[in-house]
Protein backbone atom coordinates (compact mmCIF):
# COMPACT_ATOMS: atom_id res chain seq x y z
CA UNK A 1 0.00 0.00 0.00
CA UNK A 2 1.52 2.71 -1.25
CA UNK A 3 0.42 6.14 0.58
CA UNK A 4 -1.19 9.00 -1.26
CA UNK A 5 -2.16 12.23 0.48
CA UNK A 6 -5.81 13.22 -0.13
CA UNK A 7 -5.99 16.17 -2.01
CA UNK A 8 -6.21 19.34 -0.01
CA UNK A 9 -9.88 21.33 -0.41
CA UNK A 10 -9.46 24.13 -2.89
CA UNK A 11 -9.55 26.83 -0.01
CA UNK A 12 -6.24 25.51 1.46
CA UNK A 13 -3.02 26.74 -0.60
CA UNK A 14 -0.71 24.25 1.57
CA UNK A 15 0.48 21.67 0.32
CA UNK A 16 1.44 18.68 2.57
CA UNK A 17 5.12 18.19 2.85
CA UNK A 18 7.40 16.34 4.69
CA UNK A 19 9.59 18.25 5.73
CA UNK A 20 10.13 21.95 6.34
CA UNK A 21 8.04 25.08 4.79
CA UNK A 22 4.98 22.68 6.00
CA UNK A 23 2.38 24.99 8.12
CA UNK A 24 2.19 23.73 11.75
CA UNK A 25 -1.27 21.74 11.04
CA UNK A 26 0.59 19.52 8.35
CA UNK A 27 2.16 16.94 10.09
CA UNK A 28 -1.37 16.42 12.14
CA UNK A 29 -3.40 16.43 8.88
CA UNK A 30 -0.67 14.03 7.11
CA UNK A 31 -0.89 11.61 10.61
CA UNK A 32 -4.32 11.66 10.50
CA UNK A 33 -4.57 10.06 6.69
CA UNK A 34 -1.56 7.76 7.67
CA UNK A 35 -3.82 6.60 10.53
CA UNK A 36 -7.12 6.04 7.89
CA UNK A 37 -4.48 4.60 5.23
CA UNK A 38 -2.99 2.13 8.21
CA UNK A 39 -6.28 0.79 9.08
CA UNK A 40 -7.59 0.55 5.69
CA UNK A 41 -4.87 -1.70 4.84
CA UNK A 42 -5.41 -3.70 8.09
CA UNK A 43 -9.00 -4.27 7.64
CA UNK A 44 -8.34 -5.76 3.74
CA UNK A 45 -5.81 -7.83 5.66
CA UNK A 46 -8.68 -8.95 7.96
CA UNK A 47 -6.82 -7.57 11.30
CA UNK A 48 -9.89 -7.27 13.96
CA UNK A 49 -10.29 -3.68 14.75
CA UNK A 50 -9.81 -4.50 18.54
CA UNK A 51 -6.33 -5.50 18.18
CA UNK A 52 -6.10 -1.46 16.85
CA UNK A 53 -7.01 0.01 19.97
CA UNK A 54 -4.62 2.90 20.02
CA UNK A 55 -4.66 6.51 18.81
CA UNK A 56 -2.57 6.83 15.34
CA UNK A 57 -2.81 11.01 15.74
CA UNK A 58 -3.04 13.58 18.24
CA UNK A 59 -7.03 13.93 16.95
CA UNK A 60 -9.38 10.87 18.38
CA UNK A 61 -11.55 11.53 15.39
CA UNK A 62 -10.65 8.66 13.19
CA UNK A 63 -10.79 6.02 16.03
CA UNK A 64 -13.83 7.41 18.03
CA UNK A 65 -15.65 5.01 16.53
CA UNK A 66 -13.17 2.20 18.09
CA UNK A 67 -13.76 3.26 21.62
CA UNK A 68 -17.33 2.71 21.22
CA UNK A 69 -16.90 -0.61 19.78
CA UNK A 70 -15.02 -1.84 23.28
CA UNK A 71 -11.82 -0.31 22.48
CA UNK A 72 -9.88 -1.07 26.18
CA UNK A 73 -7.35 2.05 25.82
CA UNK A 74 -6.09 4.87 23.27
CA UNK A 75 -2.56 5.33 23.35
CA UNK A 76 0.03 4.52 25.90
CA UNK A 77 2.40 6.67 27.98
CA UNK A 78 5.42 5.69 29.27
CA UNK A 79 6.44 8.86 31.30
CA UNK A 80 4.81 11.84 31.79
CA UNK A 81 4.57 14.15 28.26
CA UNK A 82 7.28 15.18 26.84
CA UNK A 83 7.95 18.64 27.29
CA UNK A 84 10.83 20.60 25.69
CA UNK A 85 13.53 22.33 28.14
CA UNK A 86 16.99 23.07 28.49
CA UNK A 87 18.98 20.69 30.24
CA UNK A 88 19.33 21.91 34.23
CA UNK A 89 22.87 20.11 34.90
CA UNK A 90 24.44 16.67 34.26
CA UNK A 91 22.37 15.17 37.61
CA UNK A 92 18.98 15.68 34.94
CA UNK A 93 21.12 14.45 31.91
CA UNK A 94 22.24 11.32 33.69
CA UNK A 95 18.59 10.12 34.87
CA UNK A 96 17.32 10.25 31.03
CA UNK A 97 20.30 8.02 29.57
CA UNK A 98 20.34 4.49 29.14
CA UNK A 99 23.78 3.42 29.97
CA UNK A 100 24.56 -0.05 27.21
CA UNK A 101 26.44 -2.50 26.50
CA UNK A 102 24.92 -4.48 23.94
CA UNK A 103 28.19 -6.22 21.75
CA UNK A 104 28.12 -10.09 21.54
CA UNK A 105 31.20 -10.43 23.85
CA UNK A 106 30.28 -8.71 26.72
CA UNK A 107 31.88 -10.34 29.76
CA UNK A 108 30.05 -10.53 32.94
CA UNK A 109 32.81 -8.27 34.19
CA UNK A 110 32.06 -5.43 32.16
CA UNK A 111 28.81 -6.03 32.52
CA UNK A 112 29.43 -5.44 36.67
CA UNK A 113 31.44 -2.76 35.62
CA UNK A 114 28.68 -0.73 34.18
CA UNK A 115 26.41 -1.69 36.67
CA UNK A 116 28.37 0.02 38.69
CA UNK A 117 28.87 3.38 36.53
CA UNK A 118 25.10 3.24 36.49
CA UNK A 119 24.64 3.36 40.26
CA UNK A 120 27.48 5.93 40.73
CA UNK A 121 26.32 8.22 37.88
CA UNK A 122 22.25 7.88 38.72
CA UNK A 123 21.75 6.39 35.06
CA UNK A 124 18.12 6.05 34.04
CA UNK A 125 18.93 2.53 33.02
CA UNK A 126 21.72 -0.57 32.16
CA UNK A 127 20.57 -1.85 28.52
CA UNK A 128 21.82 -4.85 28.01
CA UNK A 129 21.10 -8.19 25.73
CA UNK A 130 18.65 -10.39 27.54
CA UNK A 131 21.20 -13.58 28.99
CA UNK A 132 22.59 -10.63 30.95
CA UNK A 133 18.66 -9.68 32.37
CA UNK A 134 18.82 -11.45 35.53
CA UNK A 135 22.23 -10.72 36.55
CA UNK A 136 21.75 -6.97 35.47
CA UNK A 137 18.84 -6.33 38.04
CA UNK A 138 20.54 -8.13 40.81
CA UNK A 139 23.57 -5.84 40.20
CA UNK A 140 20.95 -2.68 40.36
CA UNK A 141 19.33 -3.96 42.98
CA UNK A 142 18.62 -1.15 45.40
CA UNK A 143 19.33 1.74 43.40
CA UNK A 144 17.10 3.81 41.28
CA UNK A 145 18.79 2.35 38.23
CA UNK A 146 16.66 -0.53 36.45
CA UNK A 147 17.49 -2.68 33.99
CA UNK A 148 16.70 -2.97 30.41
CA UNK A 149 16.57 -6.15 28.06
CA UNK A 150 16.77 -5.71 24.22
CA UNK A 151 14.57 -8.48 22.31
CA UNK A 152 14.85 -9.52 18.94
CA UNK A 153 18.40 -7.80 18.97
CA UNK A 154 19.72 -6.69 16.54
CA UNK A 155 17.78 -7.67 13.25
CA UNK A 156 14.11 -7.87 14.54
CA UNK A 157 13.81 -10.37 12.08
CA UNK A 158 12.40 -13.34 14.95
CA UNK A 159 9.22 -15.13 14.67
CA UNK A 160 6.95 -13.23 16.84
CA UNK A 161 6.46 -15.71 19.06
CA UNK A 162 9.89 -16.10 19.97
CA UNK A 163 10.10 -12.16 20.74
CA UNK A 164 7.51 -12.68 22.87
CA UNK A 165 8.93 -15.87 25.12
CA UNK A 166 12.21 -13.59 24.71
CA UNK A 167 10.43 -10.31 26.25
CA UNK A 168 8.52 -12.23 28.95
CA UNK A 169 11.17 -14.36 30.12
CA UNK A 170 13.75 -11.23 30.33
CA UNK A 171 10.46 -9.93 32.47
CA UNK A 172 10.74 -12.69 34.86
CA UNK A 173 14.62 -12.60 34.99
CA UNK A 174 14.32 -8.67 36.46
CA UNK A 175 14.15 -6.32 33.73
CA UNK A 176 11.69 -3.81 33.55
CA UNK A 177 11.74 -2.01 29.96
CA UNK A 178 12.29 -3.74 26.78
CA UNK A 179 13.78 -2.80 23.80
CA UNK A 180 12.67 -4.39 20.98
CA UNK A 181 13.31 -4.15 17.22
CA UNK A 182 10.69 -3.83 14.61
CA UNK A 183 10.02 -6.66 11.93
CA UNK A 184 11.81 -4.16 9.21
CA UNK A 185 11.00 -6.48 6.59
CA UNK A 186 7.65 -7.24 7.14
CA UNK A 187 7.05 -2.86 7.68
CA UNK A 188 9.40 -2.06 4.19
CA UNK A 189 6.57 -4.77 2.78
CA UNK A 190 4.34 -3.08 3.37
CA UNK A 191 2.74 -6.14 5.68
CA UNK A 192 1.47 -3.80 8.52
CA UNK A 193 -0.68 -6.34 10.21
CA UNK A 194 2.71 -8.16 10.58
CA UNK A 195 4.41 -5.50 12.06
CA UNK A 196 1.51 -4.15 14.42
CA UNK A 197 1.19 -7.86 15.95
CA UNK A 198 4.92 -7.85 16.52
CA UNK A 199 4.77 -5.45 18.44
CA UNK A 200 1.43 -5.88 20.18
CA UNK A 201 2.27 -9.41 21.78
CA UNK A 202 5.57 -7.96 22.88
CA UNK A 203 3.94 -5.08 24.42
CA UNK A 204 1.38 -7.88 26.23
CA UNK A 205 4.33 -10.22 27.10
CA UNK A 206 5.77 -7.11 29.06
CA UNK A 207 3.36 -5.76 30.80
CA UNK A 208 3.53 -4.02 33.44
CA UNK A 209 6.42 -2.94 31.86
CA UNK A 210 7.08 -0.64 28.92
CA UNK A 211 8.49 -1.30 25.48
CA UNK A 212 10.89 1.00 22.85
CA UNK A 213 10.27 -0.29 19.66
CA UNK A 214 13.60 0.37 17.72
CA UNK A 215 12.73 1.41 13.74
CA UNK A 216 16.07 1.29 12.48
CA UNK A 217 16.12 4.65 11.08
CA UNK A 218 18.70 4.38 8.85
CA UNK A 219 17.12 1.46 7.06
CA UNK A 220 13.69 3.14 6.61
CA UNK A 221 12.92 5.80 4.33
CA UNK A 222 10.54 9.16 5.38
CA UNK A 223 7.05 7.65 5.37
CA UNK A 224 8.39 4.28 6.35
CA UNK A 225 9.83 5.76 9.31
CA UNK A 226 6.04 7.47 10.08
CA UNK A 227 4.11 4.59 9.52
CA UNK A 228 6.93 2.53 11.70
CA UNK A 229 6.03 5.47 14.92
CA UNK A 230 2.38 4.79 14.01
CA UNK A 231 2.33 1.07 14.26
CA UNK A 232 3.81 1.61 17.15
CA UNK A 233 1.63 3.98 18.97
CA UNK A 234 -1.29 2.11 18.01
CA UNK A 235 0.15 -0.92 19.24
CA UNK A 236 0.48 -0.06 22.72
CA UNK A 237 3.84 0.66 22.55
CA UNK A 238 5.50 3.36 25.39
CA UNK A 239 8.45 4.43 23.46
CA UNK A 240 9.69 4.53 19.52
CA UNK A 241 13.63 4.55 19.38
CA UNK A 242 15.80 5.18 15.99
CA UNK A 243 18.91 2.50 16.42
CA UNK A 244 19.77 -0.84 17.53
CA UNK A 245 23.51 0.61 16.99
CA UNK A 246 24.81 -1.67 14.97
CA UNK A 247 23.15 -0.73 11.66
CA UNK A 248 24.49 1.36 8.65
CA UNK A 249 23.29 4.87 11.00
CA UNK A 250 22.64 5.94 14.26
CA UNK A 251 20.73 8.60 15.85
CA UNK A 252 19.80 11.89 14.19
CA UNK A 253 18.22 14.92 15.40
CA UNK A 254 15.68 15.14 12.30
CA UNK A 255 14.95 11.70 12.63
CA UNK A 256 13.99 12.75 16.57
CA UNK A 257 11.82 15.63 15.41
CA UNK A 258 9.98 13.97 12.74
CA UNK A 259 9.27 10.96 15.36
CA UNK A 260 8.08 13.20 18.35
CA UNK A 261 5.76 14.94 15.87
CA UNK A 262 4.43 11.86 14.99
CA UNK A 263 3.37 10.48 18.46
CA UNK A 264 3.29 13.52 19.92
CA UNK A 265 3.84 14.25 23.77
CA UNK A 266 2.12 10.77 25.34
CA UNK A 267 5.01 8.59 24.25
CA UNK A 268 8.88 8.89 24.68
CA UNK A 269 11.42 8.90 22.26
CA UNK A 270 14.69 7.43 22.26
CA UNK A 271 17.78 8.55 20.16
CA UNK A 272 20.16 6.01 20.10
CA UNK A 273 23.17 5.05 17.72
CA UNK A 274 26.38 7.06 17.58
CA UNK A 275 25.51 9.82 20.58
CA UNK A 276 29.37 10.05 21.99
CA UNK A 277 29.57 13.60 23.70
CA UNK A 278 27.55 16.28 25.91
CA UNK A 279 26.64 18.30 22.76
CA UNK A 280 25.05 14.67 20.72
CA UNK A 281 22.73 14.42 23.23
CA UNK A 282 21.38 17.84 23.80
CA UNK A 283 21.22 18.39 20.64
CA UNK A 284 18.87 15.52 20.41
CA UNK A 285 17.11 16.22 23.48
CA UNK A 286 16.43 19.99 21.94
CA UNK A 287 15.05 17.80 19.30
CA UNK A 288 12.27 15.89 21.58
CA UNK A 289 14.17 12.84 22.46
CA UNK A 290 13.32 12.10 26.15
CA UNK A 291 15.76 8.99 26.56
CA UNK A 292 19.18 8.37 25.83
CA UNK A 293 20.69 5.29 24.72
CA UNK A 294 24.88 5.61 24.82
CA UNK A 295 27.71 3.92 26.14
CA UNK A 296 29.80 6.85 26.45
CA UNK A 297 27.56 7.98 29.16
CA UNK A 298 30.29 9.40 31.74
CA UNK A 299 31.99 11.17 28.88
CA UNK A 300 28.45 12.91 27.68
CA UNK A 301 27.54 14.05 31.72
CA UNK A 302 31.19 15.03 32.46
CA UNK A 303 31.39 16.83 29.18
CA UNK A 304 34.56 15.20 28.01
CA UNK A 305 35.44 13.58 24.76
CA UNK A 306 35.41 9.48 24.66
CA UNK A 307 38.59 8.01 25.02
CA UNK A 308 40.36 6.65 22.52
CA UNK A 309 39.89 3.17 23.80
CA UNK A 310 35.78 3.38 23.30
CA UNK A 311 36.47 4.87 19.41
CA UNK A 312 35.82 2.68 16.40
CA UNK A 313 38.68 3.12 13.51
CA UNK A 314 37.01 2.95 10.19
CA UNK A 315 33.84 4.01 11.14
CA UNK A 316 32.68 1.22 13.29
CA UNK A 317 34.62 -1.46 12.58
CA UNK A 318 37.35 -3.02 13.99
CA UNK A 319 38.92 -6.77 14.05
CA UNK A 320 38.13 -9.75 16.16
CA UNK A 321 40.12 -13.24 15.21
CA UNK A 322 38.74 -16.39 13.69
CA UNK A 323 38.91 -19.45 14.92
CA UNK A 324 43.00 -19.67 13.22
CA UNK A 325 43.79 -17.00 15.11
CA UNK A 326 43.55 -14.44 11.68
CA UNK A 327 42.36 -10.68 12.18
CA UNK A 328 39.16 -10.38 10.34
CA UNK A 329 37.13 -7.16 10.51
CA UNK A 330 33.50 -7.46 11.86
CA UNK A 331 30.67 -4.35 12.20
CA UNK A 332 30.81 -3.25 16.12
CA UNK A 333 28.05 -1.14 17.49
CA UNK A 334 27.66 2.66 17.01
CA UNK A 335 27.07 2.75 20.98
Amino acid sequence: MAFQPRPESSNNSHSIKMRGGSPPSSMDSLVEQIAEAVREKLIQQGVPLSATPAALSSSPSPWQHLVQEGADRIGHAGESPFQPHVLQGDETLAAKIDHTLLKPDATREEITRVCEEARKYHFATVCVNSAYAGMTAQLLKGSSTKAIAVVGFPLGAAATATKAFEAREAIRAGAQEIDMVINVGALKSRDYSLALEDIRQVVEASKPYPVKVILETSSLSEDQKIIGCALSKAAGAAFVKTSTGFGAGGATAEDIALMRRVVGPEMGVKASGGIRTYEDAAKMIAAGASRIGASASIAIVMHQSPEKSNKKPNAGSTTNEDSNGNKKPFKSSLY
